[in-house]
């Protein structure tokens, strides 16, 4: 692996998901648990920025970046569901999307098919989703909540409306080529 600028903010977004999880389920500290999880959208957003901008795009963080992508909304939603900040039948909606195309993934490895390019609405959707949930933390906070309600669930409601549309596309390109 070679470790340049955004290989390293993507490894640092990975420790996020320990420190976050800490943060809210044992520590019980929603704003610093905010705080860890939007550095992780920041973070999300600059290490493909960097990348192009500094021609230090890797096969690694090709491949390691939507995986930490994936860690860090399951782990979330996760999270916020324990603390009843989402419902459980949209946590598990987002978690069977993830787990299909993981088999497919899969397959396509197993298969020795070239993997499909995240694409534009892809990384929309995981952007709008890494913004949603650290506003949905800060409802609680009675100075902001309300607009962080409303904000979060806007997020929200668009994230996981692209996520599922994207993971149906991505799901139609791999049926495409395994014919």
């Amino acid at each position: 692996m070679m470790l340049n600028i955004p290989n390293a903010l993507t490894l640092l977004r990975a420790l996020g998901v320990p420190a976050f999880l800490y943060l809210l389920l044992v520590a019980d500290q929603p704003i610093f648990a905010f705080a860890v999880i939007a550095i992780g959208g920041a973070t999300d957003y600059l290490d493909g920025k960097i990348a192009r901008a500094l021609n230090q795009t890797t096969e690694f963080g090709a491949k390691f970046d939507p995986v930490v992508d994936r860690l860090y909304i399951t782990a979330v939603i996760l999270a916020l569901a324990s603390k009843d900040y989402l419902p459980w039948e949209l946590v598990i909606s987002i978690i069977v999307r993830d787990l299909v195309l993981a088999i497919v993934i899969l397959y396509q490895k197993i298969k020795g098919y070239g993997y499909l390019e995240v694409s534009f609405l892809g990384k929309a959707a995981t952007f709008n989703l890494l913004y949603a949930f650290p506003l949905l933390l800060l409802t609680e906070v009675s100075a902001i909540g309300e607009a962080a309600y409303i904000a979060g669930w806007a997020f929200a409601i668009w994230g996981v409306t692209l996520y599922f549309y994207t993971g149906f596309q991505y799901l139609i390109k791999a049926v495409k080529t395994f014919r």
